[in-house]
């Protein structure tokens, strides 16, 4: 289990004791696929860290239309802001796929974050990277065209999630066609034409919960 820990980026700088620590006050859960840890507008009384597995950060408008925001794939971590600001959660979170967490209760969190100054650092590091990201998706909505945006959406989470091998990038993808098409902004009408474009040019393979993207091709 200690392995897996010095997987998780927030916890870099801690010690073989510090993580167990961490281990011994943290409560481990499989969670099944298409299960919820919470919902959008509920108090938040939880922080997680994803072992392996991936989980999806959604909220809904008025009418039942989802929006998935960011994807939570093993050694990241979330459900901190609620926690800090003591206002509800800002979004709902779906497991994709069965996936095993750890949870920590607001009380342990707060703990954690007053006597490592490393996990404080990486929390505020990893909000500023949210509210970048945002800023980012909000300029790509107002200036980039549907075609631009899906692809710049693959490369995005291929950079994340992807393992390269020459010029080829494989990555688990756990998403749907529509919650692709949600991430990037565009209907999934668009989002249809755009990956049958890029698979006549050979430079996107699909396959099950996986997809390829080729380099050398991209830059074609």
């Amino acid at each position: 289990m200690i392995e897996w820990l010095k997987k998780v980026s927030l916890f870099d700088n801690l010690n073989d004791e510090q993580l167990e620590h961490i281990l011994r006050i943290a409560n481990r859960r499989t969670i099944t696929a298409g299960s919820i840890l919470f919902h959008e507008k509920e108090m938040g009384l939880t922080f997680y860290v994803v072992l392996a597995g991936s989980i999806k950060l959604f909220t809904k408008s008025n009418t039942g239309e989802e929006k998935v925001l960011s994807l939570v794939n093993s050694g990241e971590s979330f459900g901190e802001l609620s926690l800090l600001d003591g206002r509800p959660r800002s979004a709902s979170a779906q497991t994709l796929e069965t996936t095993t967490v750890l949870e920590l209760s607001s009380e342990q969190f707060m703990a954690l974050m007053q006597t490592h100054f490393d996990i404080t650092r990486g929390i505020l590091a990893e909000l500023c990277r949210r509210l970048r990201q945002t800023n980012e998706h909000v300029n790509d909505l107002t200036f980039l065209d549907g075609r631009t945006r899906v692809l710049k959406n693959l490369i995005t989470l291929a950079n994340k999630n992807g393992k390269r091998d020459g010029n080829l990038i494989s990555i688990h993808m756990a998403l749907n066609y529509d919650e692709l098409a949600q991430m990037a902004g565009v209907t999934k009408p668009v989002l249809s034409e755009v990956i049958r474009e890029l698979e006549q040019r050979g430079v996107l393979q699909f396959g099950i919960n996986e997809y390829k993207l080729n380099l050398l091709k991209l830059r074609g």
